[in-house]
């Protein structure tokens, strides 16, 4: 029977491997800290947090979310250890809450690792904090028991690092904090949820549930609230107009369930692979949902089985520790012995864990194998037959694909970056040099001339997908340096006017975007979208800044900030190809700018960190086919179906 806890209270726990469950209505930030007899944190190692997810026997989230799954082994804590702490903390950002007061109160579970709930508590009463206690895992006489805490610090962790006892309390928070702001930039965009709350997704394979039988539970970061829900068309702005640039909303209903296309699989073996088998309101919908069901799959199998390698090796290293610390195994044979049994154990742990592994992996490459040619142009890669069939759409499509995700242990299986339209967050190529192999074997030029080539690919996407005369792409090339690479974008006549070069092309361009900005919201804001002036197109936009911050002053940059900022709600949206080294003259004051944008690189690079595990993806750009003269193609279509429209 579950025990429901008030502040204060406490209860004996029955086992030891625990996982610990925190839901909150805002992204929280969830952590813990090791204690001993008395309470007092030793030191920075002894706090697990979304920088430094592991201490022995604790695992926590390596990211701000509004769910959380923390895993804990008592076990294995050091023997110093008495107390183990939960502590949640609200990042820190424009726009986010700033005290508990001001969000849901959160809950916080603590499970067996069959989900069995062995006590609760809501932290209530909540008010100016920002980062509090929530409860504590403690050793008395031998036996672990939880208690509720509920303790808040309006210092936030700060403060509550110092009460602990932490040395440079104030310094380790704000690496936390950093940590955390880094996280949020790179992740990419969860997936929404439907009208009850959770996200639709495609089932999940048998492996995961295997993997954990011989692995502690993995932590998850589950996604935050999202900006928006999927739907087919865009509102009306207040005072008529389509105007509201706002994400597109979900029906109210329900979604119906995919219809059945395929029949049911003999007991005993996995479901047959269909495309479209997800819930949705359409085809492009159910696609949509059904890829970040195999993204999510894809996620949480590799961390089942990371989480049951790494149990596996502890497993082993504290079988060895416990064997050889008797004087009596270190003579004769006992101690080889003992390495020998623990290193079967380990390996037969692993091979389990990698047989379950493979079944996922073969189940999701054989859905891969039919759903990647029944994806629409707007999901598809350069190479699908479905661009040679390719008309200029009446309607704008659910999302875009950006390029492929794969993870270490699949490398032959590629998931699509699908992102929301209209963009909710600008989009930084990097065309400096990267940690990855793909970079280190290409030169400077060729990286900036590959990131160029990028923007390029992805704004044809962006205006083959929209209907005609809805999408506009403005470049600004203040150095004339990428021409090679936006000839394809200048010779169809697609752009909105030929690109921008040196000072004074940037700042007209700038001018031009930022009034439109301020005159949509002000009618917005008003209720008045029909006194906008009759010259304003109100269709999306795209800026592409290359070679930033050549041709660029301070109040240009002002002005790329604010369209970074205020843009993506009104039909603005930002295409940064650039140097982040080259841009660190301008010291901090750009860094809000940069963890604003998602971050694409134009080589393959693993940067990228999912919105459940966290793992690092390595991300690879959408290349046409060697020889194929799709883009052109595209683009001529697009341009023939704008002069079309303009007459």
């Amino acid at each position: 029977m579950t025990a429901e806890l008030v502040r204060g209270q406490n209860h004996t726990l029955p086992q030891t491997r625990l996982e610990i469950r925190v839901s909150a209505g805002s992204p929280v930030v969830a952590g813990a800290t090791l204690g001993d007899e008395r309470g007092t944190v030793r030191g920075a190692e002894w706090i697990a947090h979304p920088a430094s997810h592991r201490v022995p026997g604790l695992e926590v989230s390596r990211q701000a979310a509004a769910d959380h799954r923390l895993a804990v082994d008592l076990d294995a804590l050091p023997a110093e250890v008495h107390r183990v702490t939960v502590v949640l903390a609200l990042p820190v950002g424009a726009g986010r809450p700033v005290s508990f007061g001001a969000v849901a109160a959160p809950f916080v579970a603590v499970t067996g690792l069959d989900g069995t709930e062995i006590a609760t508590f809501t932290l209530t009463g909540l008010d100016t904090e920002s980062a509090v206690s929530a409860l504590e895992l403690y050793r008395r006489q031998g036996a672990w028991k939880v208690r509720a805490v509920g303790q808040g610090y309006a210092a936030g962790l700060a403060g509550l690092f110092a009460d602990q006892g932490v040395a440079e309390a104030a310094e380790t928070a704000a690496a936390i904090q950093e940590a955390v702001a880094s996280g949020l930039a790179r992740s990419v965009t969860p997936p929404p949820r439907t009208t009850e709350g959770e996200r639709v997704r495609h089932p999940a394979g048998p492996a995961a549930a295997g993997a954990q039988a011989a692995a502690p539970p993995v932590p998850e970061a589950q996604p935050a609230e999202p900006l928006g829900d999927p739907a087919s068309a865009r509102t009306e702005a207040p005072g008529g107009g389509p105007i509201d640039y706002a994400h597109p909303r979900r029906q109210t209903s329900a979604p119906p369930p995919p219809p059945p296309t395929a029949p049911p699989a003999a007991p005993g073996q996995p479901a047959r692979p269909v495309a479209g088998d997800a819930t949705g309101w359409s085809m492009d919908e159910r696609l949509y949902n059904q890829i970040w069901g195999m993204f999510e799959d894809l996620a949480r199998a590799v961390a089942a089985y990371r989480s049951a390698v790494d149990f596996a090796e502890s497993r082993m290293d504290q079988e060895l520790d416990r064997a050889l610390s008797d004087p009596r195994n270190r003579i004769g044979g006992a101690g080889d012995r003992a390495r020998e049994a623990a290193r079967a154990k380990r390996d037969e742990l692993t091979g389990r864990a990698r047989e379950a592994l493979e079944r996922d992996l073969a189940q999701l490459a054989a859905e891969s194998a039919v759903v990647e040619p029944a994806l629409p142009a707007a999901y598809a890669g350069w190479d699908n037959p479905v661009w040679h069939a390719y008309r200029v759409p009446m309607e704008i499509p659910m999302a875009l694909r950006l390029g492929d995700l794969r993870l270490g242990e699949a490398p032959d299986l590629r998931i699509p970056l699908l992102v929301r339209l209209p963009l909710e967050r600008g989009i930084w190529i990097d065309s400096g040099r990267t940690a990855s192999e793909a970079a280190a074997s290409t030169t400077g030029d060729q990286l900036r001339g590959l990131a160029v080539e990028t923007a390029v690919t992805l704004a044809a996407r962006l205006l083959a997908v929209y209907p005609a005369g809805e999408f506009s792409v403005h470049v600004v090339d203040p150095a004339g340096a990428a021409a090679g690479q936006l000839s394809p974008l200048v010779g169809s006549g697609v752009l909105a006017g030929p690109p921008a070069a040196g000072a004074e092309g940037v700042a007209s361009v700038l001018a031009h975007l930022t009034r439109r900005v301020d005159l949509v919201q002000m009618a917005i804001r008003a209720g008045a979208a029909d006194a906008l002036p009759p010259d304003l197109d109100t269709g999306e936009h795209l800026l592409i800044v290359n070679d930033f911050p050549h041709g660029f002053d301070d109040r240009a940059v002002t002005q790329l900030r604010y369209l970074a900022d205020e843009g993506p709600s009104v039909g603005v949206h930002l295409l940064m190809v650039a140097d982040r080294e080259d841009a660190r003259a301008y010291g901090p004051v750009l860094d809000p700018l940069w963890r604003s944008l998602l971050r694409i690189t134009p080589v393959a690079d693993d940067h990228l960190a999912d919105p459940w595990v966290g793992h690092a993806w390595t991300y690879e750009p959408l290349r046409t086919p060697q020889g194929s003269r799709v883009l052109e193609r595209v683009l001529a279509l697009v341009a023939e179906a704008r002069r079309g429209g303009r007459r």
